[in-house]
């Protein structure tokens, strides 16, 4: 099964990234995760279930204990074994298909 993590920390501080922002991204970005875009205002890395799973605990602890006073962060199955796909994928896509605009 492959995973997508999102996620935010704050307090934010868009004058400088605060520690607990530098170490959940140093966290996403060392794990053996694919897709890792991480930008100012939230953050996503896809990857295997286990590593994925495995980072996001590494994450809730590592940041909070950096001062981190709230982690939001939602997990979502894009793919299971045998190739099945993201289902919000699926049904955005076919119902995309024959609308009108």
């Amino acid at each position: 099964m492959r995973l997508r993590v999102e996620f935010t920390t704050e307090p934010f501080d868009l004058d400088e990234a605060p520690a607990h922002a530098v170490v959940a991204r140093d966290i996403v970005t060392g794990a053996e995760l694919d897709a890792v875009d991480v930008g100012p205002f939230g953050n996503t890395a896809e990857g295997d279930a286990d590593q994925v799973l495995g980072a996001v605990a590494a994450l809730l602890r590592e940041s909070l204990g950096a001062g981190a006073t709230r982690v939001s962060l939602q997990v979502n199955v894009i793919a299971e074994a045998g190739g099945s796909k993201d289902p919000e994928r699926s049904e955005r896509s076919e119902g995309s298909e024959g609308s009108a605009t």
